[in-house]
């Protein structure tokens, strides 16, 4: 973690938090006294060198916040007198957002299973199985030969089988097959399967349907603002639309035409990705804008500076400065 401070008329505090940097540079590019230095973007999203993604140069630091208001991952942050400028009213403000409406939500897990930053937290409770289904069964233990058949076909793994130590003194393989009914779904597998008839299974649950109570899916699910960067996989995967995504930046992003990506054989696009918006594909880089923050990290470890990024627009507001207008405006295509 990189932080400046200065004391005069105000407190002012800069401080970077490279667990919430993605290494796009962003910072770099606006800052106005080129302060900030990039590190090996690379390397260091590869895990093989251990330092942070930037450092600030304290004696060119002039604290402006441009930065931190640029900063879409909030990785940086600017105090004034102990206050966070993203909570004044005379400092821009990042309106992208991500959200999952909890009521809408079925629990699948797509969400939480998809997102690149496990940013989303899913708790989800089950109905038992045995207020789902009904039925009775019985093992004859004097007709079992202990073969385990039934224990390997189970496909609810309600069936264990005892075994002993086979000794001379103890020649019997088992002492007892056992059906745990909490389980159990009364298929009836293990009944045809058994090669000596020793099992007996009746499922009463069709006859009974009207007295079982329908599947009830609980849970909850949480979306981590700190760790989310809204890349709108969430909203993407999910089949009843209760995830909505406000990316940071519109634009487009593509190859370059005379661009001959090595794929493969470099991948550093796709390693420093960090919104899993980049796969290889028949040993080129392919990206999927749907993904796609528009970040630019990709831009940057691209050693053939093969990928073009046009951001048309950032949802930023209350940009207040000309300065600040006329620097933003870097980010954006002419």
């Amino acid at each position: 973690m990189s932080s400046v401070e200065r004391e005069g008329k105000e407190i002012r505090s800069l401080t970077h938090k490279n667990e919430k940097c993605v290494g796009c540079g962003i910072c770099s590019d606006v800052c106005p006294t080129t302060a900030i230095k990039m590190g090996p973007l690379l390397p260091i999203a590869r895990g093989l060198v251990k330092m942070d993604y930037l450092t600030i140069n304290k004696n060119d630091c002039c604290l402006c916040g441009l930065c931190a208001s640029s900063c879409p991952f909030d990785a940086l942050e600017l105090d004034i007198n102990g206050i966070n400028t993203k909570k004044m009213d005379n400092y821009p403000l990042w309106t992208h957002d991500a959200s999952i409406d909890s009521e809408t939500c079925i629990y699948c897990g797509r969400c939480s299973t998809a997102c690149p930053t496990d940013a989303i937290f899913l708790q989800r409770s089950l109905p038992d199985v045995k207020e789902l289904v009904r039925g009775e069964t019985e093992v004859d233990q004097d007709k079992c030969i202990q073969c385990g058949v039934c224990e390997e076909m189970c496909p609810a793994e309600a069936i264990t089988m005892d075994r002993n130590d086979i000794n001379s003194s103890n020649p019997s393989i088992a002492s007892s097959v056992d059906i745990d009914e909490s389980k159990c779904i009364y298929c009836g597998i293990c009944r045809r399967a058994c090669p000596v008839d020793a099992i007996k299974i009746v499922c009463t649950t069709c006859m009974e349907r009207d007295e079982i109570v329908n599947p009830e899916i609980k849970g909850d699910i949480i979306l981590d603002e700190d760790t989310c960067i809204k890349c709108g996989w969430c909203q993407e995967v999910c089949p009843v639309d209760a995830a909505e995504v406000t990316k940071p930046f519109e634009g487009e992003i593509f190859l370059r035409d005379d661009f001959t990506c090595k794929g493969d054989s470099c991948h550093a696009c796709a390693d420093v990705c960090p919104c899993n918006a980049i796969s290889i594909v028949e040993g080129k880089s392919v990206i999927n804008p749907i993904f796609c923050i528009l970040c630019g990290a990709c831009t940057k470890a691209c050693p053939q500076q093969g990928i073009i990024l046009k951001r048309k627009n950032m949802n930023l507001e209350n940009v207040k400065s000309k300065a600040w207008t006329n620097r933003l405006a870097d980010l954006l295509e002419d």
